[in-house]
């Protein structure tokens, strides 16, 4: 089982920043966007028209379905779902930091919804206002099952965080409702949303209510993908609506929605990248609860050719704008990837998930390179500035000029016509201390996937238990961890060993211990006494990456990481031009931590090289013979990647071309 909320505290300095940020500047500031009260600018995420990029709407969409207010349907179908995403971040935020005035004003919004849901209650601003005769008519495009699996996720984490059951009575209505019209018996729809999010929405709510029809429901959307290929076609020839509910989406093949085949099938990560992690996520949750080891095995094989063949050195997914999806194995361009931010925040979800599922390391290093690098990278340190999509590579030129690179932003933009990222970005700093332990509470285990200091209160063996961890990551790597309990008590508790460490020392109660990890993980069973201290010390070693062969992107070329951390070039630092930079493999670094850059950050520098004399070398000539390039030392500095564009806008470069 995972902590419950309100017992783990974080105050880790680095982590305890951001989930501040969230509290007094994004959820706010969000609040405003989706009331239409903010001065901003709107972006469309790439040059596309249909987009609408005007205004948000989105709470006036919410009057307008209630009765409050007449008037049109404004923005994506899916535009409740920054809503609801919103209502959960106030949730996790509520559970460690008690504000009234919030919780009424999330209150509010909960009656607000209240008065839109439909008796039967059903739950759409869209096909309640604009078309209410096409309520579950086209699956592929509606959103219809996806914003109401975001509500029932706000729903379980408010009444987690508040105990008020009035959100919670929402979901239920809302999870019947869907109950009623979908399944295997003759008279019901058999299919599914061709966007996932139900799924896992579903296996939450049964764990909290234990309502089986819930959980069974998940199970029947996630067995159901993929058996008949002819479903959306179906939907579509029937479907009694003119016009399309999203614009262009008829063309998308099956492999989009992830329903070219049953999941068990499944080998590859295909499609839209979003939609694939959260598709895996419900499966492995589901799996967990049901004990359902062919869907677990199943999960296994879409992990293993994602995190292998598909996945980013910086935690993102996804290798193009078409579909913001995946492509083939090795593909992994660095200039015209998508890596949208809700795509590494579903692959934290489905990394930890299979952590319920099997403890092992594996999952917990792509959780941890996904948070510490993507995800708050898809977030301007002013908590008021977004990515939508996380390159590795960056000139802003390109991202003017090229058409193809029209999504590649160089500065965050405010808002987007596409507003998924924030309030997701906001929901998952919210709730992170859900990711640092996880208790086996049959075995009486306390496995420790993440480094974040913090105090976690727990009943073990029938005793309560404190276990206070302090950490220096992301910029050192000591950990110190003391256990406090009344009477001795029996346990064991096990540290993760992550990927970047070469080895570890260890120490309880100033004493050496060695142990070999299993699956990532060190064991420490014994009885643990009332002040024992643990000390982990993790090397931090300033590390070249290389990659595969065959993602013929980056050969030549090393990335440089440290801890958890990746870290890129910026022209802010290095002048433009990064790609005539090249570093040697035998190069020095050095490290040092700047605690008045870019809100304290640990900046790496080496000697390097930079091609130069191009312009006398090469003047009127665009091609010519073969001649000896001409390098000169350059001092390289680099900086963490989720810092970058916080600064000037400029170049950028993760990938370094050697010498």
């Amino acid at each position: 089982m995972s902590l419950q909320l309100k017992q783990f505290t974080i105050t880790d300095p680095f982590w305890s920043h951001y989930r501040e940020l969230v509290r007094t500047e994004m959820i706010p500031y969000q609040w405003n966007v989706l009331n239409d009260n903010a001065n901003i600018v709107i972006e469309k995420e790439r040059n596309d028209e249909t987009i609408p990029s005007e205004k948000s709407h989105a709470i006036e969409n919410f009057k307008i379905a209630a009765g409050l207010k007449q008037g049109s349907h404004y923005g994506w179908v899916f535009q409740d779902s920054d809503v609801y995403k919103w209502l959960e971040a106030v949730a996790y935020s509520l559970s460690f930091h008690p504000d009234q005035h919030l919780q009424e004003l999330a209150d509010g919004v909960i009656d607000l919804i209240a008065l839109a849901q439909e008796e039967d209650g059903y739950l759409h601003t869209y096909f309640s206002i604009e078309e209410p005769e096409r309520r579950f008519k086209k699956l592929a495009e509606s959103h219809e099952l996806y914003c109401a699996g975001h509500f029932i996720e706000a729903a379980v984490a408010y009444y987690e965080s508040t105990n008020s059951e009035k959100a919670l009575s929402i979901a239920c209505r809302l999870a019947d409702c869907i109950d009623h019209h979908f399944g295997k018996e003759a008279g019901k729809i058999h299919g599914y949303d061709g966007h996932e999010e139900i799924e896992l929405a579903l296996t939450r709510l049964y764990a909290l209510t234990g309502e089986s029809r819930y959980l069974e429901l998940s199970r029947y959307f996630l067995y159901e993908r993929g058996t008949d290929p002819t479903f959306f076609a179906r939907q579509h020839a029937a479907d009694p609506g003119t016009r399309p509910v999203i614009e262009g989406m008829q063309h998308r093949p099956l492999e989009y929605y992830q329903a070219h085949k049953p999941i068990l099938e499944q080998e590859t990560a295909e499609g839209h990248a979003v939609r694939l992690v959260y598709l895996c996520a419900g499966m492995a949750d589901a799996a967990h609860l049901a004990g359902d080891e062919q869907m677990l095995a199943a999960c296994r094989r879409l992990w293993n050719n994602l995190v292998s063949k598909r996945m980013y050195i910086t935690g993102g997914i996804g290798s193009t704008v078409d579909g913001e999806a995946f492509t083939l194995d090795y593909d992994l361009p660095n200039d015209t990837m998508y890596c949208e931010t809700c795509a590494s925040i579903g692959l934290i979800f489905f990394a930890f998930t299979m952590l319920k599922n099997e403890v092992k390391s594996q999952y917990a290093d792509v959780l941890e390179r996904a948070l510490y690098n993507t995800a708050i990278g898809g977030m301007a340190l002013d908590g008021k500035h977004f990515y939508y999509v996380n390159p590795l590579e960056v000139r802003p030129e390109n991202s003017i000029h090229d058409p193809g690179k029209s999504h590649v932003k160089f500065t965050r933009p405010a808002w987007f016509g596409c507003a998924c990222c924030p309030p997701n970005l906001a929901r998952l700093l919210t709730s992170l201390h859900k990711y640092v332990y996880t208790v086996d509470a049959e075995h009486q285990i306390i496995h420790t996937h993440l480094y974040v200091t913090g105090t976690v209160h727990l009943e073990l063996n029938g005793q309560q238990v404190q276990l206070q961890q302090h950490s220096q990551l992301p910029w050192e790597g000591q950990v110190h961890m003391s256990i406090h309990t009344a009477e001795p008590v029996a346990f064991t508790l096990t540290l993760r060993v992550p990927y970047w460490a070469d080895g570890y020392t260890l120490q309880i109660n100033g004493e050496s211990v060695i142990a070999e990890p299993q699956d990532g993980y060190i064991a420490l069973h014994r009885v643990w006494q009332d002040g024992d201290q643990i000390k982990l010390i993790l090397p931090m070693d300033i590390r070249q990456y290389a990659a595969h062969p065959l993602v013929r992107s980056d050969q030549g070329k090393l990335a440089i990481g440290r801890g958890p951390l990746m870290y890129c070039a910026e022209e802010e630092d290095n002048g433009d031009n990064l790609h005539l930079i090249r570093v040697s493999p035998e190069a020095e670094y050095t490290y040092q931590f700047q605690p008045e850059l870019l809100g304290g950050v640990g900046v790496i520098q080496v000697e390097a090289q930079q091609r130069q004399q191009i312009a006398a070398e090469w003047a009127g000539e665009l091609y010519r013979s073969f001649v000896k390039e001409t390098y000169l030392p350059h001092t390289l500095t680099l900086i963490p990647y989720y810092s970058w564009a916080n600064r000037k806008s400029g170049e950028m470069q993760v990938w370094l071309h050697t010498s």
